[in-house]
């Protein structure tokens, strides 16, 4: 090869491959910069799109002809000037044709042009297109030397550098784009705020951002959706470079129980968005929705979430907005072509170039005006001249023997130009008449004017300075309408998903088999002492309210289970139902695993020091922990107490750390102490000795040992008694105990362990499903080491397996702030702000030794 080349005549160049390949790479990159990849800052277009509009130009496709087969319009751009793929061309002409793509189209396309389902436009031999009036706006005065054109990259005809741009096309359409090394991302904007900025800064070019702000607010996308905060739009209109937070627009339907979205964040396909969201309702990540329907039609958009009766429409929202593009971000990066390179611009930059570029434009169309004005009045006055003496010019033409010497006879006895001799020459005889003549003096008389008037206009800047004001005036007379993104001071770096939860107390409601709801405080009307009261659950037969507590809506409730691991759930994730509804079983609310069991559970309102949790398993252990150790919450679940493999957690009370506790075992034994002496422990330790357990024996039950209450103490074969809780001796922590109750044969074991009131009401339920409601004042108050009384009369074989206070149906807030006094509830306590999620990797705590283990 080389001595072929050297027998050619060719010169070989030794050169370092390193260096040929980095001036090759540069000399791509820069050609795919500024050939394909990122617009002009002038007039906002590609080359493809300028080559597009200027084609379809030349083909007078102009906006009030007839529309021409795309497959032309994409055959002249890929002939003349656009050498690469037609499918390239024609994608970029079916994007400038759909609404939901640019804010403002540049072309009307007649036929499928796709859609925001992501369908794909026709073939170009179907469809039709041709230009929109705006876009005739970018081309006007392109044929007054406004604008250098260049070769095209065959040589063979001229093209535009650039459109002169009436409109601020980068600001209204934007501008998307990957190129070598660098992007840009331009979101679209309000035609009226544009112009109106444009001549703010006209008006005032020290004019600053906050000040161009004032007219350009954000973004303004095509498919609506609003703006959350402007926060990372000002940044981005300052330094070329931010973000803006895009949700959906929805209603809530709460007479039909369903949520509708009409508008979309931008370049969102509705199609996928669906799909997606599909998904997400059947791995239950975003649960409640019985049903999706997408309604769209020609009239708008309109997907319908059908939601189940108790599903919280408000949580379901905003689980969408979480987990799904029905709330998207769109990333702002501000970067286009000046002066054929590229460079990241803010908005005051953009605005300045595009009023320059127009100021340019302007002055040029001002100078081919007046050139042309001053051409025809040169013509006018030769005219004049021969009419003010035309018999004499007749006879001259008549007298010359050929054109050439009429020519010079009429420039020699006018004293006129060679170009007004030929004027003369050609003149219709018809011209000749007084009338014409008139026209011919008074047309001179106005071009007189009007080139008095352009002189001034190019020895003006402010003249020039008003035309593009009444330019931009009058685009948004013709094109100008309002925003379709609405804009809301809400900054989501910041927002939480439960902010959109309106904050009131709620009535929640557990029944004895697991089931739980929620209601609005205000469905219980306060009455006076000895009311009726109103049903406060609807339950399964055999099933009972257990417990009935008020909590705020973004209140915590703590659900702790029998292999030690503790459950965040809001009180707004709760379903709401009728007073007559059954509500949701709990274990469908959490994450638990297959064989983990719900044992207990707190409701708070707010995780603050001074607070304890007291915890006893089967094996008598017992811990104490502050309450702001299980502030973190995470999915799954974290560890609220360290087991040995065959224990179990059995009870949790919220303590301030000056009880008694009470421990009760099956065997019918009881330990009463102080908080006091347990020491507070880390919240995965394994914590120390509660009772000290003999022959088997297991604890049942854990109660707050209030000497004013009584204990009552149920066995299998259903017997029990009260005991007043005064009754048992307050010993240390870790002892045998006292007898609670003989555990006879008549008796059998201990089932259960009730702390009681006077007016409490208690249920009894056997193996065989025979339940029995009894009033505790019903039950005699009797001495520790007693057998006690017959509770339930059973049949053979049958065994009691389940006791539980009756929560009185009849919610009375008495206390001055709307709780109700139920034990582990707090008071008054607002919520502050929500704890943080924990990390995924569980702590190493400490774990505490049992310590003094002897009796």
């Amino acid at each position: 090869m080389d001595e072929q080349k050297q027998n050619s005549g060719e010169k070989i160049v030794p050169r370092i491959i390193e260096d040929e390949m980095r001036q090759s790479y540069v000399d791509y990159a820069m050609s795919v910069i500024v050939g394909r990849a990122l617009p002009d800052v002038r007039d906002g277009l590609k080359p493809v799109h300028r080559r597009i509009l200027f084609a379809s130009n030349e083909l007078g496709l102009q906006s009030n002809k007839p529309f021409r087969k795309c497959a032309r319009i994409v055959g002249d751009v890929l002939g003349k000037y656009h050498p690469h793929g037609d499918t390239a061309v024609y994608d970029s002409l079916v994007r400038m044709a759909q609404n939901f793509s640019l804010r403002y189209p540049l072309i009307n396309g007649h036929g499928n042009f796709g859609s925001v389902d992501g369908d794909n436009a026709a073939a170009m031999r179907y469809t039709e297109a041709k230009m929109q009036k705006l876009a005739e706006e970018l081309l006007e005065d392109i044929d007054k030397e406004t604008v250098a054109f260049q070769d095209n990259f065959d040589g063979s005809m001229k093209e535009p550098t650039v459109l002169p741009s009436k409109a601020p096309n980068l600001l209204i359409n934007g501008s998307s784009g990957i190129a070598v090394g660098m992007a840009t991302n331009i979101p679209p904007h309000n035609l009226n705020e544009t112009c109106d900025a444009a001549i703010a800064y006209i008006d005032n070019n020290d004019i600053d951002i906050d000040g161009l702000m004032q007219h350009i607010k954000a973004p303004d996308f095509p498919t609506g959706g609003i703006i959350c905060g402007t926060a990372g739009i000002r940044l981005a209109y300052k330094t070329g470079r931010g973000k803006v937070i895009v949700r959906a627009k929805s209603l809530i339907d709460e007479e039909k129980h369903r949520i509708i979205i009409t508008e979309i964040p931008y370049a969102v396909n509705k199609a996928d968005l669906i799909v997606n969201i599909a998904t997400l309702v059947k791995t239950d990540k975003i649960p409640g929705i019985s049903d999706i329907r997408d309604e769209s039609d020609r009239d708008g958009m309109r997907i319908v979430f059908e939601l189940k009766k108790d599903a919280n429409a408000e949580v379901i929202l905003n689980l969408l907005y979480k987990h799904s593009r029905l709330q998207d971000s769109f990333g702002i990066g501000i970067v286009a072509l000046v002066e054929n390179r590229p460079r990241r611009l803010n908005l005051k930059e953009l605005i300045h170039y595009f009023v320059e570029h127009r100021k340019v434009m302007v002055t040029k169309r001002t100078q081919y005006d007046l050139k042309k004005a001053q051409e025809r009045a040169h013509i006018l006055e030769g005219l004049l001249k021969a009419l003010n003496d035309i018999d004499n010019t007749v006879s001259l033409i008549k007298e010359s023997k050929s054109v050439d010497e009429a020519r010079k006879k009429l420039m020699g006895a006018l004293v006129i130009s060679e170009i007004q001799a030929n004027a003369i020459l050609e003149m219709r005889l018809s011209r000749l008449t007084a009338l014409e003549q008139d026209k011919i003096k008074l047309e001179h008389e106005e071009l007189q004017v009007k080139i008095e008037h352009l002189k001034g206009i190019l020895a003006s800047k402010q003249k020039i300075l008003d035309i593009i004001k009444a330019e931009l005036n009058e685009l948004k007379e013709k094109f100008g309408d309002k925003r379709l993104s609405r804009i809301t001071e809400m900054e989501l770096e910041t927002f939480d998903m439960e902010d959109l939860i309106k904050q009131e107390r709620m009535v929640l409601t557990i029944t004895h088999s697991g089931y739980i709801k929620r209601q609005p405080l205000d469905v219980y009307k306060q009455q006076k002492r000895g009311g009726k009261g109103v049903i406060a659950a609807g339950t399964k037969e055999q099933d009972f309210v257990e417990d009935l507590f008020v909590a705020h809506t973004h209140s915590y409730i703590l659900f702790f289970t029998d292999k030690g691991k503790i459950h965040w759930l809001k009180v707004y994730h709760v379903p709401e139902g009728s007073r007559q509804a059954l509500g949701k079983s709990i274990a469908n609310l959490l994450d638990l695993e297959e064989d983990e069991k719900i044992t207990a559970f707190i409701p708070v309102a707010e995780f603050k020091e001074g607070q304890n949790l007291i915890m006893t398993t089967r094996k008598g252990t017992i811990k104490k922990t502050g309450l702001t150790q299980y502030s973190r919450p995470r999915k799954g679940g974290i560890i609220a107490i360290t087991l040995e493999d065959d224990d179990e957690l059995i009870s949790v009370k919220r303590t301030d750390g000056s009880k008694q506790i009470l421990i009760a075992t099956m065997n019918g034994m009881a330990i009463k102490f102080n908080e006091k002496d347990v020491r507070p422990t880390g919240r995965s330790a394994k914590g120390v000795r509660g009772i000290h357990l003999k022959n088997d024996d297991q604890v049942i039950d854990m109660v707050i040992g209030q000497d004013e209450m009584s204990l009552l103490t149920i066995t299998e074969f259903g017997y029990g008694k009260q005991t007043s809780i005064a009754e048992y001796r307050l010993i240390g922590r870790g002892g045998v105990g006292v007898k609670n109750i003989i555990c006879s044969d008549r008796n059998g074991k201990v089932i259960a362990v009730k702390s009681l009131e006077a007016n409490d009401e208690l249920m009894f339920i056997s193996r065989k499903g025979i339940t029995i409601r009894t009033a505790a004042s019903g039950i005699s108050v009797i001495g520790r080491a007693t057998q006690g009384m017959r509770l339930m009369r059973l049949s053979d074989g049958d065994r009691v397996v389940a006791a539980a206070k009756i929560i009185n149906e009849e919610v009375t807030p008495e206390n001055g702030n709307g709780e109700t006094p139920v034990e582990g509830t707090l008071e008054s306590d607002e919520p502050k702000e929500p704890p943080k999620e924990e990390p995924s990797t569980e702590p190493e705590e400490e774990q505490d030794s049992d310590e003094d283990q002897s009796a």
